[in-house]
């Protein structure tokens, strides 16, 4: 069920057609909008943004466009995309720590399909230059921990093809800032997490159960009626796999039905292997001798 919340959030939070329904973003551009106004918005320390639609007509995917100037006219940064919003919310917040407040864009690249916007993090300090992307394939949270650090939640999807799109497993990685680049800091995080103080981990719990199990393993993953299970054993997975419990994961992965997998151990292998390669090894090596 989280899985399914999930995507209407998504929906109703990157499509330009349900972005009605949330508080509108007062400099954004929109490409499926025919009324898109070119905003100008000043910064700080003489720092400017121009944002609004391209000069060409007959541009799709890059129909908007923003640009930051310099106090002397010079374009610093520009980001073109099928839709292009500044992020008020988070512009001007410190995402790394020096003090300095950063811009922050949300960018759709993909065509209006909601899967494929992203955040643009750009720092002004002590020159121009871009802090970080980030994927919005799940829900992205920005907060504070205790000493003022940023702290982002991202939840990140795992392995396609084993469930149906509305019920694709996802897990929270947490990532910090650190020496200007994004670090992975979930297993600080992995102890709140997993446990019952997570309304996702509550969530999967309550799936998880044995004769739910048992009834996956009877019956299929590929049972319609069995895919909350699936996402749910498969996003329990991927979640011990981010907090590098990786005997826990395994353990998950072996209540997977037996005639598929070997097929799903290699697909999850192969959707974790770029981060994790030495468990996803151990995941290939496992599936071989089924």
């Amino acid at each position: 069920m989280r899985l399914v919340i999930l995507s209407l959030v998504g929906l109703t939070c990157f499509s330009p057609a349900l972005h009605a329904q949330r508080e509108p973003d007062k400099v954004a551009c929109y490409a499926d909008k025919q009324d898109n106004a070119p905003h100008k918005k000043k910064l700080w320390d003489g720092y400017e943004i121009s944002l609004g639609p391209s000069g060409d007509p007959n541009a799709v995917e890059e129909k908007c466009t923003a640009a930051i100037y310099s106090s002397a006219g010079r374009v610093v940064f520009r980001t073109n995309g099928y839709s292009v919003v500044l992020d008020e919310e988070q512009t001007g917040k410190d995402f790394d720590g020096d003090g300095k407040p950063a811009v922050v864009f949300r960018t759709d690249t993909g065509g209006g399909m909601h899967c494929c916007w992203g955040y643009i993090v750009f720092s002004l300090s002590p020159k121009p230059h871009k802090l970080f992307d980030i994927a919005m394939e799940g829900r992205v949270d920005f907060e504070k921990d205790k000493d003022g650090k940023m702290v982002i939640w991202k939840n990140t999807a795992g392995p396609y093809g084993f469930t149906t799109m509305a019920q694709t497993p996802f897990a929270k990685k947490v990532l910090r800032v650190r020496e200007g680049k994004l670090v992975d800091a979930t297993p600080e995080f992995c102890g709140k997490i997993l446990s019952d103080e997570s309304e996702d981990y509550r969530a999967d719990q309550s799936l998880l159960i044995p004769e739910n199990l048992k009834k996956l393993q009877t019956t299929g993953a590929g049972d319609f009626n069995n895919q909350d299970i699936s996402s749910a054993l498969l996003s329990r997975a991927l979640q011990y796999v981010f907090c590098r419990r990786f005997d826990e994961a395994m353990k998950q992965l072996d209540s997977w039905p037996e005639d598929d997998r070997t097929k799903m151990k290699m697909g999850f292998a192969d959707a974790i292997g770029e981060d994790y390669p030495e468990f996803a090894a151990k995941l290939r090596e496992s599936a071989v001798k089924k």
